[in-house]
């Protein structure tokens, strides 16, 4: 089943102690999470732990024995398997499906995977895994939610900060929630507690975001230019490649103007999502919000300046590729 994050403490308190766990989402949010479960396990007598990480040439017949093996001290054992990539394969999902319907007595799993896409929940395996046990999906503070959710850690080490401190905080490790953690974590070894200012707030905090490309495709179906130019400016400086660019900002528009011709053709929107595969539901809304203010002439003239931009990749033409990735945005970003 499936479990809210805030219901994680209570559910460690009953006993017994539940055969399987899956955790996954925000890197940190799910080391958290992981080394939670952990210390319940051990508070619940499950002394000993074998931990199994997935990696290149991985032989899933290790997992099997792990939870064959008895306990080396006859108590009870935690199997902590790691999967970094969410992709098990073929095998890896067929041995998944095997494990899971054979959980032994005097075992418990703990499955700890990243961020999945709706195509991996999807998967026969992961199926699997949300039958037979307790899965908690850790999803990364949006920008808006970010400023609160450093102030609550802040909270929780006994200081506090100024409102346009936490969002110059949010600002700066936007997109790096572990490095938003190190942060947090240097402000209490540099402040005593209480109220901490700005200015000491800017004097410790690096510029730790990370901009990537599925930001920047945020931003253009939001509408948002003074976004679109930050984050086209953090690809910029850190080297991003631009036909990567490109390529997401490309395949927006492609996508917008497919929609927005169909719908011009009397098409409902919810069959087109069904058609193009798009599932998600955020994603769906700030398609309609884009929709809503980008008429045909500009998408296929914003098509035609994506393909001069190609050209200039390419060297055939002559241009500042940057300067054009954002002349393009912000073409797509007006009413």
């Amino acid at each position: 089943m499936n479990l809210p994050p805030s219901d994680l403490a209570r559910q460690l308190e009953k006993k017994p102690f539940a055969p399987l766990w899956v955790v996954h989402g925000d890197e940190l949010l799910t080391l958290e999470a992981a080394d939670v479960i952990r210390a319940a396990a051990r508070k619940q007598g499950f002394d000993e732990r074998e931990m199994v990480v997935v990696g290149k040439g991985f032989k899933w017949d290790t997992l099997l024995m792990a939870a064959g093996n008895l306990s080396l001290f006859g108590g009870q054992k935690l199997i902590d398997l790691r999967i970094p990539t969410a992709k098990p394969g073929r095998e890896g999902g067929d041995a998944l499906q095997r494990y899971v319907g054979a959980l032994s007595a005097g075992t418990s799993t703990l499955i700890s995977l990243p961020a999945l896409d709706w195509q991996a929940k999807k998967t026969a395996w992961f199926k699997a895994l949300l039958s037979a046990g307790i899965a908690i999906e850790f999803e990364t503070p949006s920008l808006d939610a970010l400023p609160a959710w450093i102030a609550s850690r802040l909270a929780a080490q006994r200081q506090s900060v100024p409102k346009a401190a936490l969002e110059f905080m949010a600002g700066h490790v936007e997109g790096n929630l572990l490095a938003a953690h190190q942060e947090i974590q240097k402000l209490g070894l540099l402040y005593n507690e209480g109220e901490i200012t700005l200015s000491q707030v800017e004097a410790a905090v690096l510029n730790v975001a990370r901009y990537d490309i599925d930001m920047l495709r945020q931003a253009l179906l939001a509408g948002d230019s003074a976004r679109c130019a930050l984050l086209i400016d953090g690809l910029h400086g850190e080297d991003a490649a631009p036909p990567l660019v490109l390529w997401a900002i490309a395949n927006e528009i492609r996508t917008l103007a497919l929609l927005r011709g169909e719908t011009d053709r009397g098409q409902p929107l919810p069959a087109l999502f069904k058609s193009e595969r798009i599932f998600d539901y955020a994603r769906q809304q700030a398609i309609r919000a884009a929709l809503s203010r980008l008429a045909r002439p500009v998408l296929q003239t914003a098509l035609l300046h994506a393909a001069r931009i190609d050209r200039m990749i390419k060297g055939l033409a002559r241009g500042e590729v940057w300067d054009e990735f954002l002349r393009l945005s912000l073409r797509l970003c007006r009413r």
